[in-house]
Parts: structure tokens; C-alpha cells; sequence
């Protein structure tokens, strides 16, 4: 056994939704510096050009297609272009997201279909999407990140419509995960904690105390420490690993 051959994903092929800031921005780039060549899926063009120069500049191919992940007919185009220009898609890393803070009872039902669809109607898709590729290719690495709100109640905010998205995203992996094992094609998800993003960045400064008194690290995560998670799922060293959920926390559910 070579352990270093295990780790090693130079010269694959990646794609990452929501990588234009925040923690996509990171797993593209930590992708990037691993040796892959990335297509950013994004909604906004600008931020995924900026990340594009950055993974340009670290000598690695980089794609960007400006995409609806709730959109099934634009996913099936730009997963088939993505393999076309890339030569193949090795690792999906699904990762756009969005979150409001209110509480069940004022939650109007636009805001419940836009966290839900997005959250998790749209790695559904995103993982249909990937899997005709990876079906022909006989292998392939999809990471959908969820959220430790998929296996806790979130204090003192409230966002019951993100947390039900979060966990159905870790429910829908292990499904394809079991289904789609016979094609090669591993399904995992993680799970992140408190992280300092643009997204938590807008929380009150004494929910954020709060947040981190409750974590026993006694701090929130750097979107940087979630990168190992992602280049072990992505690499061979995880070849026995599908269907798990990988909670990246500080402790806060062990508690």
C-alpha cells in the first residue's frame, strides 16, 4: 500500500456548485491545489470569475457555467458540457446553499420553497445530473454538503425550512449512495458546523457568542478546515466509503 498514491488526485476532474465565495470558493481552490481541474457552477458570474483567476493562477484548467440549481434541464446540459471540455468528471462537490432566519410560524411559503429547493431539491438534481457521466466513466466521487442543522435544532436562531433541507440532503445521499454503489459511484455528505462565511457572517454578534460557547472547540470552524474532509471523500483513500456523513463541528452534536 502506497499511502501517498491514495491521497494523490492530480489530473481529475472536478465540479463544485456555489463555489464563487465563502466555503465553495475553498473546496474548489483546495481541489485546485490537490491538482484538479475545475467547472464552477455558479449564480452569480462575477464571484465565479474571481475564483476561476485563482485556480487559473495555480496553473489548473478552470470552467465556469453560470447555473439555476433548481433548473433540471440547465444541470444536464452544463454536467454534459463540463465532461466534454474537462475530458471526464471525476469528483462533484455539491455545495450551493442558501438559509433565512425566521421562526415556523411567520415562515411565508415562498421562503420554504426557496430554501428547500435550492438546498436540497437542487443537489438531488445536481447528483441526477452527474450520474449518466459517471455511470459510462464506472466510478466517481460526489460529496453534497449538508449541515449539522440536518441532525440537530439549531439555538437561538430559527430556520426550520434549512434544517429539513439539511437533513434530507444527508438522507438522499446515503439512498444514492445504496443505489448507485453497483456503477462505481460512491455518495457521501458533510456536515459542517458554525463557520466563518459570508452566510454566518450576517448573525448578530451575541448569537454568535452563543454559538461559540455551545461548541466545545470553544470557536467557529475556518472554511479552510473543512477542506480535508473534502480531498479525503474525493480521493482513493475513501474507495470503501459511500454513504456516510461526515459531521466537521468542533464537537457541537457530541455534546
Amino acid at each position: 500500500m502506497n499511502v501517498p498514491e491514495l491521497f494523490d488526485i492530480s489530473g481529475r476532474k472536478a465540479l463544485v456548485t456555489g463555489a464563487g465565495r465563502g466555503i465553495g470558493r475553498v473546496y474548489a481552490l483546495a481541489l485546485a491545489q490537490a491538482g484538479c481541474d475545475i467547472s464552477i457552477l455558479e449564480i452569480n458570474a462575477e464571484n465565479a470569475e474571481k475564483v476561476a483567476g485563482e485556480i487559473r493562477d495555480l496553473g489548473r484548467k478552470a470552467d465556469v457555467f453560470t447555473v439555476d440549481v433548481t433548473n433540471k434541464a440547465e444541470l444536464e446540459k452544463t454536467y454534459a458540457a463540463t465532461a466534454e471540455k474537462l475530458g471526464g468528471l471525476d469528483i462533484c462537490v455539491h455545495n450551493a446553499g442558501v438559509n433565512i432566519y425566521e421562526a415556523a410560524e411567520d415562515t411565508p411559503e415562498e421562503n420554504y420553497d426557496y430554501v428547500v429547493d435550492t438546498n436540497m431539491k437542487g443537489v438531488f438534481l445536481c447528483c441526477q445530473a452527474a450520474f449518466p457521466i459517471m455511470k459510462v466513466q464506472k466510478k466517481g466521487s460526489i460529496i453534497n454538503i449538508a449541515s449539522m442543522s440536518g441532525d440537530i435544532v439549531n439555538y437561538p436562531q430559527k430556520h426550520v425550512h434549512y434544517n429539513a433541507a439539511k437533513a434530507g440532503v444527508i438522507l438522499i445521499s446515503k439512498c444514492l449512495a445504496v443505489e448507485w454503489a453497483p456503477f462505481g459511484i460512491r455518495v457521501n455528505s458533510l456536515s459542517p458546523g458554525y463557520t466563518r462565511t459570508e452566510m454566518t457572517g450576517i448573525a448578530d454578534p451575541d448569537v454568535v457568542s452563543q454559538w461559540e460557547a455551545l461548541t466545545p472547540m470553544g470557536r467557529m470552524a475556518e472554511p479552510e478546515e473543512l477542506a480535508g474532509a473534502v480531498l479525503y471523500l474525493a480521493s482513493d483513500a475513501s474507495s470503501f466509503t459511500t454513504g456516510s456523513n461526515f459531521i466537521v463541528d468542533g464537537g457541537f452534536t457530541a455534546r
